[in-house]
């Protein structure tokens, strides 16, 4: 019987594995994101609370309007149109509250879809811009961490390119981005290699977690402990430049070729573009490829404005769109660095889907910050805005671009 029913072809290895190709099909076919309503019992009672604010409001204007004060009516009607006004302004800000969404990726179909095994990945390249302009303002170490983390990502290294806009022209900020590009060498497949989180090496150090948790390889201690001595030495390095860089010669600085830096006159110098790690010499210790890395300092001239941060990646998508062209772009300030490795994933994850991805010009992500105590009392984690107000925009049409952490359509922007 067994022989017979192989022989129809409903039993055996090749119907089984003619069935698993078609779930996988099918699984493929499945949206890559949903929407998650936030559950009753938590919003209910703070819709109510809005309502019984509202009526005491109402009553409250309606005491005010019909009860003047005659001895001074100047002044009392300044006050009933003050108030009128923040009332109104208040009723602007619940409508973001009252319909708050959450929202969930599956990674899993991405891969499915765009990454089939045997076949060419489809996933979209992504060009990563990072701002900075006074590296005695904005630390050289953070900025190594924040494009660390992005040549880190869990993202094909061919199709991420990482764009440096230093809007200041200074030569601490590019010899700093040419020591970080040579320790990305070795800091890239430590993390690819073991799943590390966060991808940034300051703030994995740091982290006082049990960093041997779900690690299995035997080597890895060891390893860990090489690499923390290979930052503390990458750290001393960018330590000297800023020492050095304290001291600016009177005749500005030279160049090892002997000719003087472009960028001493910062409002008055051209454009430079230097590719410090490509697909033509960029690889890493074990001699797998790196992602690029573009250091950009676009032109000043006095007279012209520069338009400050929107003039910077205004030239940055100039420049990317000729050397790279990727439909998609995130932008990032220089002390914002990728605390999740999947992110570019999560956005592709909207960007990319076959059902709703040509509607959506961009992907906006939450802020998160380090280095506050563990009860804000000076409210720096800015909950409000980035999970209650961006939530709840979310919910009725999308939420507003914050300035950093997003990502866009290169076309839209066109």
């Amino acid at each position: 019987m067994d022989d017979w029913k192989m022989q129809q072809g409903n039993l055996g290895p090749e119907a089984d594995d003619a069935y698993d190709d078609m779930s996988m099909l099918d699984e493929a076919r499945q949206p890559l994101s949903r929407k998650v309503p936030i559950a009753s019992s938590k919003i209910n009672p703070y819709r109510m609370v809005i309502v019984a604010r509202l009526l005491i409001l109402a009553f409250f204007l309606r005491y005010r309007i019909l009860n003047p004060v005659h001895d001074a009516i100047g002044l009392w009607l300044t006050s009933v149109i003050c108030e009128i006004w923040f009332a109104f302004s208040w009723i602007l800000d619940q409508f973001p509250k009252w319909f708050p969404i959450d929202r969930e990726t599956y990674l899993d179909r991405l891969s499915l879809r765009y990454e089939r095994e045997g076949e060419p990945n489809m996933l979209a390249p992504v060009d990563i811009f990072v701002s900075t302009v006074d590296p005695m303002k904005e630390p050289p170490l953070v900025t190594a961490n924040t494009v660390l983390s992005i040549l880190a990502m869990d993202y094909p290294v061919d199709k991420i390119s990482c764009y440096i806009s230093d809007d200041g022209a200074s030569m601490l900020t590019f010899e700093s981005l040419s020591e970080t590009a040579e320790f990305a060498r070795k800091w890239v497949p430590f993390c690819k290699k073991f799943a590390i989180e966060p991808r940034a090496p300051e703030m994995y150090f740091t982290l006082k977690v049990d960093y041997l948790k779900d690690k299995v390889q035997p080597t890895f201690v060891k390893e860990r402990r090489a690499m923390k001595r290979e930052y503390e030495e990458f750290k001393v390095r960018i330590n000297a430049l800023v020492a050095k860089a304290q001291k600016v010669p009177p005749e500005g600085w030279i160049m090892q070729d002997g000719t003087p830096w472009p960028g001493n006159n910062t409002k008055d110098h051209p454009g430079m573009i230097q590719v410090f790690l490509g697909q033509s010499g960029g690889h890493d210790t074990e001699g797998n490829e790196l992602p690029r890395l573009v250091y950009v300092s676009r032109e000043k001239r006095p007279g012209f404005l520069h338009h400050k941060k929107a003039g910077a990646m205004n030239a940055l998508v100039r420049v990317s769109g000729v050397l790279t062209n990727a439909p998609f772009m995130l932008n990032l300030d220089c002390d914002h660095y990728i605390n999740n490795s999947k992110a570019a994933r999560e956005a592709m994850c909207f960007l990319m889907d076959p059902q709703i991805g040509r509607k959506v010009c961009y992907v906006q992500f939450p802020q998160r910050f380090d280095g506050i105590d563990r009860h804000d009392r000076y409210a720096n984690r800015n909950t409000v805005f980035f999970d209650i107000n961006m939530k709840g925009l979310d919910g009725i049409q999308g939420p507003v671009y914050v300035g950093t952490g997003c990502v866009f359509r290169r076309q839209a922007l066109y």
